[in-house]
């Protein structure tokens, strides 16, 4: 039995039941503590899950925890990641890692002087559905990655989201919201990016809530909410993309990948299953997964990193990964502003596929 690393999570939302659920799959790790800043909350969820509930200052002096996932809103991500790294414990964050590159940097440099872990979502490319079109493509299904088309196009989250202001603010945007998902699941596939040229655009300067916490509320627009460009890859593949908020309707696939030997359909990056197509002939052929883990697992990632404590080796859903992924995300406004091509200073290794055949509590 590998040894199980004990897990904390400052950060009680919605997306925290997702952690607690899927975490009791894996023999590495054990959540066995909860805190926020509102500790009502913290309260709530300890008892759901049958953990303690801790102020943030007492779970981050708490000597047995080793791994914290830091479940916060997005402009907090640094600042609590670096807390955590500060009281000896290796971070595991929801997306994005940072909103700048200078803040990513500062998390990655006091992990490097640490000895510390990041790590952070989506953890979603180590899932079946990303991990089958990986073997796929790794075993030469299409061939070599030539090129490729990636979207994410809705009409934004006012109709429904109860409080959707902050989309539509600094950290928000259909890029550093969605963006992860898609551009982390495009690494997974075909590595690390070399160069961006984008456009950027807010087609509108406010947008009007229809949802009905807040019908009718007029929502400022301070980033922009229609993102299109080419992602150059190292590899040599090209990838068109759209993220965008301004889009009623379309019929395009999440992503595909087009080979000199064929192609091949990937399933949505915001989750860990999906149809996979391929076409090498006169027929569209869908494949078998090859892994498991095809439901709702969020926090295979920080079993990920368990096992990479325990074997002394970099974990895949690494905060290096992220910060490339972040640098990208940020080439496009970049690009866009500068009517120029974007030559990424980061870079980050192509994460390992998972080993077939997995079990319950194994990662490699």
């Amino acid at each position: 039995m590998p040894e199980k690393q004990k897990v904390g999570v400052i950060g009680c939302g919605n997306i925290s039941s997702a952690y607690f659920t899927a975490a009791k799959t894996f023999d590495d790790i054990d959540i066995v503590a909860c805190a926020d800043i509102n500790m009502t909350a913290a309260r709530k969820k300890a008892e759901e899950f049958g953990i303690k509930a801790l102020t943030v200052e007492e779970i981050l002096k708490d000597q047995s925890i080793s791994i914290i996932i830091n479940l916060t809103i997005p402009q907090a991500h640094v600042e609590v990641n670096l807390k955590i790294l500060e009281a000896g414990k290796h971070a595991y964050c929801e997306k994005p890692f940072a909103l700048n590159r200078a803040k990513g940097k500062t998390v990655l440099e006091l992990a490097a002087k640490k000895g510390l872990m990041t790590g952070c979502a989506p953890d979603t490319f180590l899932g079946g559905g990303l991990q089958t079109v990986k073997k796929a493509i790794e075993d030469g299904w299409i061939g070599r990655p030539l090129a490729g088309t990636a979207f994410m196009m809705c009409s934004g989250h006012e109709s429904w989201h109860p409080n959707p202001g902050f989309y539509y603010l600094d950290g928000g945007g259909p890029m550093l919201d969605m963006g992860p998902y898609y551009i982390t699941a495009l690494v997974n596939l075909l590595g690390p990016v070399k160069s961006v040229l984008g456009y950027t655009k807010a087609s509108f300067t406010e947008r009007v809530a229809t949802c009905k916490e807040l019908y009718g509320k007029k929502l400022p627009v301070e980033v922009p909410t229609h993102y299109s460009g080419t992602i150059e890859f190292v590899n040599g593949a090209l990838i068109n993309i759209i993220m965008s908020f301004d889009v009623k309707a379309h019929s395009h696939n999440c992503i595909e990948i087009y080979g000199s030997q064929g192609s091949i359909k990937v399933p949505d990056p915001n989750t860990f299953a999906g149809d996979i197509l391929v076409k090498r002939a006169n027929e569209w052929e869908k494949l078998p997964y090859s892994h498991i883990y095809t439901e709702n697992m969020r926090s295979i990632g920080v079993a990920d990193m368990a096992d990479a404590i325990n074997n002394k080796r970099e974990n895949r859903a690494s905060g290096i990964l992220a910060y490339h992924v972040l640098d990208v995300m940020l080439a496009f406004e970049d690009s866009s502003h500068s009517g120029k091509r974007v030559e990424l200073e980061s870079t980050c290794k192509q994460p390992e596929k998972l080993p077939m055949g997995l079990f319950k509590g194994k990662i490699n």
